[in-house]
């Protein structure tokens, strides 16, 4: 019996190719971090040192996080950062196309970097653990124009998510992913 594929794995990767959360989601700090400075501008809003602790902590995560996690890592940069300043900065973030915020229908968000503005992805979550996994889905931005344009609209969004238990779990009664 095959082992199932790895859903961190690109479609054109070896089955059995390494690979690590860091070549998954390449980001440039300094470029996002003048976004992050000109975007707030547009909006009339300052970068204050609480802000950018935030945005240094969120691009210092290669995994998917909640708000609590970065406010526990944006306090270890700058221990001014307070629980407001997050929740209020987590929504400029994801507006400007910095952090994709995740939904996986229990009443916590998560967030991860954005490593390329073009990159269409889908997530797969493995209810068992929670975990999310965010794989290549070039197919969607094709998708998202047949299907409006067929009814005369311009796609603004879309999102392909699915929700899976683990295999392994189910047989061995461990999730690998499981922390």
């Amino acid at each position: 019996m095959h082992a199932p594929p790895d859903p961190c794995k690109r479609a054109d990767e070896p089955v059995d190719s390494p690979r690590r959360p860091t070549d998954i989601f390449p980001v440039s700090n300094d470029a996002a971090r003048e976004k992050f400075k000109n975007y707030l501008a547009s909006k009339g809003l300052r970068m204050t040192d609480q802000r950018l602790a935030i945005f240094e902590a969120a691009f210092a995560r290669k995994e998917h996080f909640t708000a609590e996690e970065l406010l526990d890592h944006a306090r270890a940069i700058d221990d001014s950062v307070s629980r407001a300043t997050v929740y209020r900065t987590l929504p400029i973030m994801t507006e400007s196309a910095l952090l994709r915020e995740v939904d996986i229908g229990t009443n916590i968000k998560f967030y991860l970097p954005i490593a390329n503005e073009n990159s269409q992805v889908a997530q797969v979550i493995c209810v068992d653990c929670n975990k999310i996994f965010e794989i290549s889905a070039p197919f969607m931005e094709w998708y998202g124009s047949t299907v409006s344009s067929k009814l005369g609209l311009t796609p603004v969004s879309q999102r392909l998510q699915v929700s899976a238990h683990c295999i392994a779990l189910k047989q061995g009664g461990v999730c690998k992913n499981h922390a």
